[in-house]
C-alpha cells in the first residue's frame, strides 16, 4: 500500500472587520475629499429604469446620480 502526502494549509486569517463610518473615511474623491453617505428611498420602477440605462451606457449607478447632484448644485 502506497502511503499518500498531503500538505495542509494554515487555515484564512480573519478579515479585519471596520465599521461602516470608518470605511466611509477611508474612500474618496478625485479631489481627495471625504465621501459622506446619502440614502434616499425612489420607486421600484425608477429603479429599474435608471439601472437600465446606466448599464446601457456602462456606468455605475453612484456615478450618474453624482453628476446630476453637481448639475444641480454645482461644486462646493
Amino acid at each position: 500500500m502506497t502511503e499518500k502526502k498531503i500538505t495542509l494549509n494554515t487555515k484564512p486569517s480573519k478579515k479585519q472587520e471596520v465599521s461602516a463610518d470608518d470605511w466611509l473615511e477611508s474612500r474618496s474623491t478625485e479631489e481627495n475629499e471625504p465621501i459622506q453617505r446619502l440614502t434616499i428611498d425612489i420607486p421600484v420602477s425608477l429603479h429599474r429604469a435608471i439601472k437600465a440605462q446606466c448599464a446601457m451606457r456602462g456606468n455605475k449607478i453612484v456615478q450618474e446620480i453624482r453628476e446630476l447632484l453637481i448639475q444641480k448644485y454645482g461644486k462646493p
